[in-house]
């Protein structure tokens, strides 16, 4: 199976300061968006691994797309997301997201032991989505634990899935709870 990639979208948020306070390096969120065919829609398919597989081609090209936007700055944080359109089930956009679409992402951001959280969700276009995101290297550092909010105006249509990879350049703005700090992190090893 091969997935065609009907549209895309890139989004950038760039946050110099909060509450006033200026903080170093600016923190850079941005959003990759694949829009395609859900060739499932409108029926129920027991065997998912196709599309499962042909997840991988989607990680590697939503990877090239968010580390663009993402440049000058490398990826310390990230998240994934998919919205089904309503003839599609939430299983698919699952499908969509597993090991064999994060293994292609993993190499292209040179990392990534921890789990990558993820939201996904059937939808009608123009539904907002939330995409939480953490530390792509150790899952317990909570400077990290942030998020994307996204709408797609005409997307998903019903026979459509637009999966989302969201990537930071750092933890939040003047991030103070405590916890893993992202510099000690040499020689923790994933805390996955």
């Amino acid at each position: 199976m091969k997935l065609h990639i009907k549209r895309s979208y890139t989004f950038i948020e760039d946050r110099g300061t909060d509450t006033g306070k200026k903080s170093g390096i600016p923190l850079r969120k941005v959003a990759a968006v694949v829009v395609v065919d859900n060739p499932y829609a409108g029926r129920y398919v027991k065997d998912l691994d196709p599309m499962i597989k042909a997840s991988a081609a989607l990680g590697h090209e939503l990877a090239a797309m968010a580390k663009a936007a993402l440049a000058p700055y490398s990826a310390q944080g990230v998240g994934k997301g998919a919205l089904v359109g309503i003839e599609g089930e939430q299983e698919h956009a699952n499908a969509l997201l597993t090991t064999a679409f994060a293994v292609p992402l993993r190499d292209a951001l040179g990392g990534g032991k921890a789990w990558i959280s993820s939201m996904t969700k059937v939808a009608m276009a123009g539904t907002p989505i939330d995409i939480p995101m953490n530390c792509k290297d150790a899952l317990y550092v909570r400077s990290h634990y942030d998020g994307m909010t996204l709408m797609l105006p005409d997307a998903p249509m019903p026979d459509e899935i637009a999966l989302i990879l969201c990537l930071a350049n750092r933890g939040r703005l003047n991030a103070r709870v405590g916890g893993l700090s992202h510099d000690k992190l040499k020689g923790v090893d994933g805390l996955v």
